[in-house]
């Protein structure tokens, strides 16, 4: 074998080298393929939970690895659809939202003759399952959508967003599904919610909109649909009241997390492209100002969370994507 040819094939089954990014230093890809999103830490910061459609899967199921993306393991049932993984405050347990008690298959994708809409399955309830995916526990059984829980690893409580008063709104429970309580009432899509580190504070996505467009708010949502291109990331008390409106670039802003001191939000916005799907990483203070883009990669990055010590970012991108709907899971060390 040529000696070139040796090397280049060598080369080839290295990891990628680590690159910075600004912010973003030794940034690692931890999966390899498939569409793998939404990767949360443990209190620990020894393991990442996330969902991933990959191999013979034809929707989302939820997956366990280690913080350096070994040991992947599959937790969730391997029926219907799932989202929003989160692991409780002692670490020990999974909150995740499925679709498997209405059947074995993934339900039927929205149609998108309506425009770039998402279905909220009204089939979508939250369960608790340990790290081996055993022990299911049914959390949620209001008729609707139930779905993106979160949980404060201070506290305990878990934030999720629910349609069971008619509207998608916040409400918060304990991690047993005891003390349901509702905690936003505006006509609109409230979710993606993320309580601050201590607790005291919640943020989260938000759509609250008015004349012809909150009647074809109400009329997909009829539909168990929602279209997410106009959203705007709010802050408030974790109760719900005190909120307000910091971003206002009628794009989609989404995926908002405060920092580990509680003084600034990440977040995942289109403002640069505004209707494309061009997604960059951005943080600002918690009043929203003094606004800083992290990343410039090109293709959509998004859901980034720090990890309970503060020196690392996990984030989903299409960066180094081999197929046109590939995402991974990448961390990184924050400067």
């Amino acid at each position: 074998m040529p000696k070139t040819l040796f090397l280049l094939l060598l080369l080839a089954a290295l990891p990628l080298a680590a690159e910075d990014a600004g912010r973003l230093k030794n940034i690692r890809q931890l999966t390899h393929g498939g569409q793998n999103a939404e990767a949360y830490w443990s209190p620990d910061g020894q393991k990442l939970v996330f969902q991933s459609t990959r191999d013979e899967l034809e929707c989302d199921q939820i997956f366990v690895m280690n913080a350096d993306g070994s040991d992947v393991r599959m937790v969730s049932t391997g029926k219907g659809v799932t989202t929003c993984g989160y692991f409780t405050a002692d670490g020990r347990e999974i909150l995740y939202a499925s679709t498997h008690a209405s059947g074995d298959a993934c339900p039927a994708r929205p149609d998108r003759s309506k425009g770039y809409v998402w279905a909220v399955y009204p089939s979508y309830d939250i369960y608790k399952t340990d790290l081996e995916g055993k022990s299911l526990e049914r959390l949620t059984t209001a008729p609707g959508y139930d779905a993106e829980a979160t949980v404060n690893f201070e506290t305990g409580r878990v934030i999720y967003t629910s349609k069971a008063s008619g509207d998608l709104e916040l409400w918060s429970m304990e991690p047993d599904g005891s003390d349901k309580k509702q905690i936003t009432t505006a006509i609109g899509y409230d979710g993606g919610a993320f309580f601050s580190p201590d607790g005291s504070k919640l943020v989260m996505r938000a759509n609250h909109p008015t004349g012809a467009d909150r009647r074809r708010y109400l009329d997909l949502l009829a539909e168990d649909l929602t279209a997410p291109m106009k959203m705007e990331i709010f802050v408030g008390d974790a109760d719900g009241s005190n909120l307000r409106q910091i971003t206002d670039f009628g794009c989609a802003s989404f995926a908002p997390q405060f920092t580990p001191d509680g003084k600034k939000i990440i977040f995942s916005s289109n403002k640069n492209h505004c209707d494309s799907r061009e997604f960059e990483l951005f943080l600002m203070d918690i009043d929203g100002k003094n606004l800083e883009q992290v990343t410039d990669f090109g293709g959509f990055t998004s859901f980034a969370e720090f990890s309970p010590d503060g020196k690392s970012l996990v984030f989903a991108s299409s960066r180094n994507a081999t197929s046109r709907y590939e995402f991974n899971i990448f961390v990184a060390d924050w400067e």
